[in-house]
């Protein structure tokens, strides 16, 4: 079980948690981004720059997912190609991506891009919180507990 992190908007505060999951758990943690991240060395963590592009990190994440492992990400299309892999998809705030709820969050996710498209302000995501960020740690502790295998160190 490794974690891929779609990490071009993923909060920095989440990067922080994940590197520490890293060494704690001694889980493989790799961010996948357009540009340049600087990681903690660890040989449980590593970056992957892909060239710039629509959807290139995400492509990159999805090739890399395997069975069980964990992605984190915003992005619900993305988090849609990996349920089908049989990865699991939690996002930055602490909400987990189901076979259950993917549609519905793909059908909303569109209609308000019609919306957009169509010149309505629909307003954005709140802004990120502390709320969120409890969130996320207490979702990645409960499933790295249930999930994490002996130690693989990253290539």
């Amino acid at each position: 079980m490794q974690v891929l992190v779609d990490a071009d908007a993923c909060p920095a505060v989440i990067k922080e948690m994940l590197f520490r999951a890293a060494r704690r758990a001694e889980v493989r943690v790799t961010l996948v981004a357009n540009q340049y991240l600087r990681t903690p060395p660890s040989p449980f963590i590593k970056s992957i720059q892909v060239p710039a592009g629509f959807d290139a990190a995400d492509a990159r994440v999805v090739e890399l997912a395997a069975q069980g492992d964990l992605v984190i990400t915003a992005d619900i299309p993305l988090a849609a190609a990996i349920l089908e892999k049989g990865a699991h998809a939690l996002d930055p705030r602490g909400n987990w991506f189901t076979r259950d709820n993917i549609q519905e969050r793909l059908t909303m996710r569109d209609v308000m891009d019609q919306l957009r498209n169509a010149g309505i302000e629909t307003g954005g995501p709140a802004p990120f919180s502390a709320r969120d960020s409890k969130a996320f740690a207490a979702q990645l502790d409960r499933f790295l507990a249930r999930h994490s295998t002996p130690p693989r160190r990253a290539d």
